[in-house]
């Protein structure tokens, strides 16, 4: 009890039930802060190790135009995809690397020639960094 209490009752302004009574509300309110008072001070200091997922990195290999859409949903589920476009007509090829230039520009990604007809498509969550310098003609040598 605290002592305003105790005086209270002392001088018969106050039951002595109704007091019990505020104290259990008010023990009962600092034991419910306490545990989240102490989340909210010990949450600054976790640190996950483990905050980024395994990246998964998708190698398709076309072999008509209609399976372009297949790796657009990759890219908006936001996975890099290599696209292998050597099994695909020219004009084909031209036409599927057009519609992901397409696609990666309104996912706010990027599309990058590794080679010869091989194209590396990714979103926005994927940087790339340097680039591949195409081989000279065999012939020159």
């Amino acid at each position: 009890m605290g002592v305003m209490n105790k005086f209270m009752n002392f001088l018969g302004l106050q039951e002595e039930e109704e007091v019990v009574e505020r104290e259990r509300v008010v023990e009962h309110h600092e034991e419910a802060e306490t545990p989240a008072q102490e989340l909210r001070k010990n949450k600054g200091n976790i640190v996950s190790i483990h905050s980024q997922k395994n990246v998964r990195v998708i190698l398709n290999e076309p072999r008509s135009y209609e399976e372009t859409q297949e790796i657009a949903d990759h890219l908006r589920s936001r996975r890099p995809v290599v696209v292998n476009l050597h099994r695909v007509r020219p004009d084909q090829a031209t036409r599927i690397v057009d519609f992901l230039s397409g696609t990666v520009y309104a996912l706010s990604g990027s599309i990058s020639k590794i080679g010869p007809n091989i194209f590396l498509c990714t979103p926005d969550t994927v940087e790339i960094h340097g680039s591949i310098s195409e081989m000279m003609n065999h012939n020159e040598e």
